[in-house]
């Protein structure tokens, strides 16, 4: 079976109709010049990519190195002894530690710890003065007061209070 329309003449291309450009292709930029891209690159076929089990034994064995580098370039400065017997002070450059992905430390936030709710896991801006649990609403706030003590030190527990519960 013939494709359909398949049997419809087209006209003759006599060289007097141009090819008027659609919108895509006057809107592309697929003929013009990349300057961003280098023309010599070649992507390296020996490049093998690494899990991160990988990635992480180099950096933590680099990381070993360096620290090992740096344990023996202080031995050698104190066995540096002077021509009088004392000891030299060298000026030796230490590098900085440079941060590593697994060796990054922050310091401790500015920001006051935040308080979550002990029934619904939500930020809890209030707590029960009779257990100590904390809450989100009143709508929770009514549950803890239906609560037994029991219960209430349990929830205390998990959170990781001591629970006293009056």
């Amino acid at each position: 079976m013939p494709p359909k329309g398949g049997n419809k003449r087209k006209a003759p291309n006599d060289g007097s109709t141009t090819h008027t450009p659609t919108l895509a292709e006057q809107l592309s930029f697929l003929h013009s010049p990349r300057p961003f891209k280098n023309p010599e690159y070649t992507k390296n076929v020996n490049r093998r990519t690494k899990n991160l089990k990988t990635v992480l034994s180099q950096e933590r064995e680099r990381e070993r190195l360096e620290r090992e580098r740096k344990r023996q370039e202080k031995e050698e400065q104190e066995q540096a002894v002077d021509v009088d017997g004392e000891a030299t002070q060298r000026e030796v450059l230490v590098e900085e530690d440079i941060p590593t992905y697994s060796s990054i430390e922050a310091p401790p936030s500015l920001l006051p710890q935040r308080h979550y709710c002990d029934i619904t896991g939500l930020e809890a801006p209030y707590t029960d003065p009779r257990t100590g649990l904390r809450y989100h609403d009143k709508s929770v706030y009514e549950l803890i007061k239906g609560l037994s003590a029991s219960a209430a030190k349990d929830y205390l527990a998990a959170r990781g209070v001591n629970p006293i519960v009056r």
